[in-house]
């Protein structure tokens, strides 16, 4: 018979470790309850407590290397005390060939804004972690989604960088989504709050040599073609002006940042990122505990 003592220190020890190793550190790939064509995975710090941890929703460009991404944020997350979040989305999800649904926000049934609030509120709760406003950084097409998302859904983000989308969605009340906003109410139920978006840090990043723009531009007949879709500039740095010029038109303060010497890389970029994202998060944390005060 196993004594006493022995069967009593069990339950401190599940206690103390209550995740799987599978969910802890660099996790695995998880699928969304709500939607399990959608899936995720983590990086959770292993030191730091987890009622003050913040969350960092890193997203992917085309080539989906998201675990990878997660990768390159550990030293972020563990200096911070922040839990990275890097969602899946994945191309063809409607069986249509379409590689590029996420970046644009809206495919088919699929609202892809509500998918990250979907995935934000199911780690949340899983981790104990503070969800009511997150951190965004993409690159390539998660740039796509993250200004995007920043114009939806500003209210949910402490911070957000901006990485060399190939296209952008200009706050134009004279063209429909996705160059302009005019429509954003019916497709979307919101509208564009100038206030909400003069409270979010904005980082615009971008190499100054990546110039090639085989992939960027919309020709008639394209998925996703629309009157105004080249407009904003003919390279990704210009586009990304045009972006900037926008969002500070509209009373945000966005800062620019042009990368010597860089290319079409995430790397570099999402390095970069880091210490934007950090001043942010700090300044976020002190607001917080100031409001918390007073």
């Amino acid at each position: 018979m196993q004594p006493i003592s022995a069967i009593s220190r069990a339950p401190d020890k599940a206690e103390a470790n209550p995740l799987p190793v599978y969910e802890r550190g660099a996790t695995t790939v998880v699928a969304l309850s709500d939607d399990a064509r959608f899936s995720y995975c983590l990086y959770v710090p292993e030191h730091g407590d987890s009622a003050e941890r913040s969350l960092l929703c890193v997203i992917h460009g085309s080539y989906r290397n998201f675990t990878a991404h997660r990768d390159q944020f550990k030293d972020f997350a563990n200096a911070n005390n922040c839990l990275i979040l890097a969602p899946l989305f994945p191309g063809n999800v409607l069986g249509d060939g379409n590689l590029d649904g996420f970046k644009y926000m809206v495919e088919g049934d699929i609202r892809y804004d509500q998918v990250l609030q979907s995935m934000v509120a199911q780690v949340s709760a899983r981790y104990g972690t503070d969800g009511a406003r997150f951190g965004l950084v993409g690159f390539s097409g998660g740039a796509h989604f993250a200004h995007r998302f920043l114009l939806l859904r500003p209210e949910r983000l402490w911070g957000v960088s901006v990485g060399a989308p190939g296209s952008v969605t200009l706050l134009d009340h004279q063209r429909d989504w996705w160059p302009g906003v005019r429509d954003i109410e019916q497709r979307f139920g919101t509208t564009i709050d100038p206030q909400r978006l003069a409270e979010v840090p904005i980082q615009l990043i971008v190499g100054d040599a990546d110039l090639d723009t085989t992939e960027i531009v919309h020709r008639p007949g394209g998925r996703y073609w629309t009157e105004g879709a080249n407009d904003a500039g003919e390279t990704r740095p210009d586009r990304l002006r045009a972006l900037e010029h926008s969002l500070t038109n509209a009373g945000a303060k966005a800062a620019f940042d042009l990368l010597p010497g860089v290319g079409h890389e995430a790397e570099p970029i999402f390095t970069a990122a880091q210490s934007f994202l950090a001043r942010s998060l700090a300044a976020y944390r002190e607001h917080a505990a100031f409001n918390r005060k007073s």
